[in-house]
């Protein structure tokens, strides 16, 4: 029998206004069955019942519509409560046409919030109190208390510092001024500013000002000759804007007391780790290569600490292939119970042994033997409140990556159970009850060093010896003497070279419990480090509780703007946490409530990665402590959520291509009520200062993933429309990243007196392979440009005069020599950040310009060296991209153009060696994410090289200079590469 359709997932699918016929189940025992308008709230079609049940029996034993609520069976099989009325019913979208109505019970001010924050993060609040996990209820709890008293803080501060949380300033970035007398006035800028008062007409102000004070947007709209548009708005808006909030600020509970029993004292103990007993039962076993003879299932176990193996990996029997494999083993780890670090943890891999049966002839060799490894898992060996674990525990196992067959185990991997149980192998271990009273670790105010008695005067050689391995600051490998050094030396290391306590912590043996006592007492005297240098601390590789809680106590230092700058690392390095209270959520919390725009950020960056199993459960329970402490942000975010959502489904029907689709299909679906309400007047995801009012204009664009390019009206009159393109099927994180740190590099030119002109437009991951990219008005791609000033694709990139003729007719008489100005200094930043970073693919369809003069780069599909090959020969073998047609517009302008495009260049590569640290931590935090170009320290080698780490300036300047001289010198070579793309792109008939 074929199988059935069941639901209305089809039928919500349609679009339009038409009616829907809808059964509705009344309290009294009556059924009602009439059509509804899909488009329709659930607050009209509840006043609809009440009309139709007037003519029913019963209809008196019917009370107050408010103390009724509609429940349904949602698309997840849940049951859900309708208390948001102002919700349509074709968006809530029930399993079948059935709503039953039923008596409000409980708290509705509560129900309706937690409904709020389901419907926004995309996951049911019912999924948490499901786990049935005492760590995740004390979680909630506590992040809930912690969370409102933060928003009860906010409301009570004075009208300046709330302005500043909900509308904090983005400044420009700048060199600060001299600051000796009389120069001062050199650096400012006369300009008028269009001021509208509320209800009022415009009036023009004069307005004086010094380049570090100049807001970014004012900034942007004086580098594009256009007056500013303010409107001065009346304190009593405000004041009224605050109040609403306030009214929406819940009351914060009572603390909860937490009592734990007190350590039991330490006790020389002989146990090692033994007793470990492995009972292997798998539900469901992964399709293994059963053609070959004598398949053999093996666990393998190790300890870790960080990145660091502890004792000697374990390996379990082999057992024969059935459907419930069992071991009844004890594996005994060569390590002291007493010796084991706080944040020991215990890895499992799960591996089949084949063997080979033939034998390579005249041989006696024995059978070959290889391994396929099928599945992993991660466990602490102390549960969150210190205590080490006893008992049976079920771990539920990962599926391994086919092709990582080298390291069978994965320590950087999550330590959470796979969700997914029943696809999953399970693992069934039993810890060891060493003593009758459960074993503590002890509080870290409890660990007391002994006595060092190591004090002796220091030779001059040893301290040489000493700043010799310091000054390697490349390099993170060791002999064993230097670690021997380094070790001794440790309180040296703290007192002259502080900024290297990462290389003490690698080489601290964390399986001895006197150099874990020694490194922990050093660190609470440890002088705090930039926050920039700190960053790399946040690695998996350091894991201690009290290395985290020193890395982010110097993170606290982090002005709103840098931990901007860097918010997209410090979510991924989330990912390596234990557990889920610690030091660095209860911080990105702390600042995201004092801060919207960091908030806005947070909540996405969250948001976007929800659907990813490992870490479904920790980003929903932080996206719901946020949600918690800004109960008024949640409107504002499920607006754009909304939106969202309808961009999805137009790009849905766009692509699924079981109709032609034209533009003005489009533009009539968009026109329906239920678009129209959701696609206008929200905040850009992109930009939260942005409000984007009325979807003026949309299309979508031809390349494979069609994506959606909406226009939107800008609310003042004189200023630009807005657009934004929606993306859905590719994954933007490795296009965020990128912009992301074009965007730092402007910033530290900027700061160094150097403004490159480049364009890091906006783009934003929002969901599993969807986002946003912000469009950049008046411009065109260098392709577009060459084949509309040429006779055949063929020639078309020879086209030397292309882009100047291009230029001149943009820009006519004068403004030509700014136009140049502004493509040789974009030209050269766009030049060091490619060759620095590595991005492939380059070619005149993703090289773009505007129309005053500003040269930029879209779509960064590869980087990091990752170049795309043909025939195993690399395209692109030129290190950047500097044709001869860029060349010939830089020195259309004075004749020592060429010269100090050069000197743009090396200077902006400069400014990027000195702070290179700084790039290679955030890429290493970046490891998390699981971009497939950035998944080990191999590919954070590329960076290394690029940006000369561990050269001195010279050797790296000499460097740049070779591969400067080296892209003139073939650029003939990107012309042959870039003519056969116009050959395989150009659509003209």
């Amino acid at each position: 029998m074929p199988p059935g359709k069941y639901g209305m997932q089809e039928e919500w699918e349609k679009e339009g206004d038409q009616n829907i016929l809808m059964d509705f189940l009344l309290p009294t025992g009556i059924f009602l069955k009439f059509p509804v308008p899909r488009n329709d709230t659930i607050k009209n079609i509840k006043k609809m019942v009440w009309r139709n049940a007037k003519t029913e029996a019963l209809y008196c034993g019917l009370g107050d519509p408010e103390g009724y609520v509609f429940t349904c069976i949602n698309d997840t099989a849940e049951r859900e409560e309708l208390e948001e009325e102002s919700r349509r019913i074709s968006d809530v979208r029930p399993f079948m046409c059935v709503l039953r109505l039923v008596a409000r019970e409980g708290d509705r001010g509560e129900k309706l919030t937690n409904s709020h924050i389901s419907s926004l993060i995309g996951k049911g609040l019912h999924e948490f109190e499901a786990q049935k996990n005492h760590e995740v209820d004390e979680f909630r709890s506590k992040m809930r208390t912690f969370c409102e008293e933060k928003a009860l803080e906010r409301h009570n501060l004075p009208w300046q510092q709330w302005m500043e949380y909900s509308f904090p300033c983005d400044l420009e970035p700048c060199c600060s001024p001299p600051v000796h007398g009389g120069t001062k006035s050199k650096h400012t800028k006369k300009l008028f500013i269009n001021v509208k008062f509320e209800a009022c007409d415009y009036t023009h102000v004069p307005l004086s000002l010094l380049p570090p004070c100049v807001p970014q947007y004012i900034f942007s709209c004086l580098r594009n000759g256009q007056n500013p548009q303010l409107i001065m708005v009346h304190h009593s808006t405000i004041s009224k804007y605050q109040e609403e909030q306030g009214q929406l600020c819940s009351q914060v509970g009572k603390i909860r007391s937490q009592s734990r029993p007190p350590p039991l004292p330490m006790k020389k103990l002989a146990n090692h780790m033994s007793c470990l007993i492995i009972t292997l039962c798998i539900s469901v076993l992964p399709s293994l290569p059963h053609h070959h003879h004598h398949l053999q299932l093996v666990v393998q176990a190790g300890l870790f600490h960080g990145s660091e193996l502890l004792c000697k990996v374990v390996t379990s029997s082999e057992v024969t292939v059935c459907s419930e494999p069992l071991w009844d083993q004890k594996l005994d780890f060569d390590i002291n119970v007493s010796d084991l670090p706080r944040m020991s943890r215990l890895c499992f891999a799960l591996y089949a042994v084949i063997e080979k049966t033939k034998k390579p002839r005249g041989t006696k060799k024995k059978n070959k033997r290889a391994d396929c490894p099928i599945a992993w898992v991660n466990t602490m060996v102390f549960d969150y409140k210190d205590q080490l674990k006893t008992g049976e525990f079920i771990l539920s196992t990962w599926p391994s990556v086919p092709d990582d067959k080298s390291d069978l185990l994965n320590p950087m991997g999550t330590v959470e159970k796979n969700p997914n149980v029943d696809s999953a192998a399970g693992l069934l271990i039993r810890f060891p009850n060493i003593r009758p009273h459960p074993l503590y670790y002890p509080p870290l105010d409890k660990v007391i060093p002994p006595e060092n008695l190591l004090i002796s005067a220091l030779g001059g050689k040893t301290m040489s010896l000493l700043k010799e391995i310091m000054d390697n600051k490349n390099s993170t490998e060791f002999f064993e003497d230097e670690k021997e050094l380094l070790w001794k030396l440790r309180t040296e290391v703290r007192d002259c070279y502080p900024e290297s306590l990462s290389k003490l912590l690698l080489i601290t043996k964390w399986s001895k419990r006197e150099d874990v006592v020694q490194m922990v007492s050093l660190l609470r005297n440890w002088p705090d480090l930039p926050a920039i240098q700190a960053l790399e601390l946040l690695d998996y590789s350091f894991p201690d509780p009290a290395v985290r809680s020193f890395t982010i106590r110097c993170l606290r230092k982090l002005s709103d703007n840098e931990l901007l700058q860097y918010l997209i690392q410090l979510v991924q390095v989330l990912k390596y946490e234990s557990y889920l209270d610690c030091d660095l959520t209860t911080f990105l919390l702390e600042r995201a409530l004092s801060n919207r725009r960091i908030g806005h950020f947070l909540f996405w960056h969250l948001r976007s990665e929800i659907h990813v199993a490992s870490v479904s459960l920790r980003f929903g329970l932080i996206l719901e402590a946020y949600c918690r402490g800004n109960i008024h942000h949640i409107k504002l975010l499920t607006k754009q959520n909304e939106a969202l959502g309808k961009m999805k489904a137009l790009s849905d029907i766009v692509k699924s291509g079981c109709q032609k689709m034209t533009v003005e299909d489009l533009k009539l679906c968009i026109r329906q009520e239920s678009y129209m309400e959701a696609l206008s007047n929200l905040m850009s995801p992109l930009n939260p200062s942005i409000i984007l009012v009325d979807a003026d204009k949309c299309r979508f664009m031809d390349s494979k993933m069609k994506p959606l390019w909406m226009m939107y009206k800008n609310p003042s009159e004189h200023a630009d429309m807005v657009g934004i393109i929606f993306k859905n099927g590719d994954d933007l994180r490795q296009d965020m990243l990128t912009l992301q740190m074009i965007h730092l590099m402007e910033d530290l030119w900027k700061k160094e007196g150097l403004d490159l002109r480049m364009i890091p437009y906006g783009c934003l991951s929002t969901g599993n392979k969807m986002g946003l990219i912000e469009v950049v008005k008046h411009s065109d791609t260098i392709a577009n440009i060459q084949r509309n000033n040429s006779n055949s694709a063929a020639t078309a990139a020879f086209n030397k005069d292309a882009l100047l003729n291009w230029l001149k007719s943009k820009n006519p008489g004068d403004k030509l020599d700014q136009a140049i100005e502004e493509f040789t200094l974009s030209c050269a930043g766009y030049c060091v950040a490619t060759y620095v970073l590595g991005i492939g693919d380059r070619h005149n369809d993703n090289i773009m310009i505007r129309e005053t003069g500003q040269l930029f780069h879209i779509d960064f599909g590869h980087f990091l060296g990752n170049f795309k090959r043909k025939l195993g020969i690399n395209r692109e073998r030129v290190p950047f991209i500097l044709t001869y047609d860029f060349v010939h517009v830089i020195q259309q302008g004075r004749t020592n153009n060429s010269e100090k495009f050069r000197e743009y260049c090396e200077w902006a590569y400069k400014i990027l060696c000195k702070n290179g640290t700084l790039f290679v931590n955030l890429f290493a935090m970046m490891k998390a994410a699981g971009l497939p170009e950035l998944t080990s320290s191999k590919d954070i080698q590329y960076l290394k090289d690029s940006l000369a780490l561990g050269k001195s300036e010279d050797e790296a300047l000499k460097n740049f200079k070779v591969k400067f001289n080296e892209a003139l010198r073939e650029s003939w070579k990107t012309k042959v590469n870039w003519m056969m793309h116009s050959l395989a792109k150009d659509n003209r008939p």
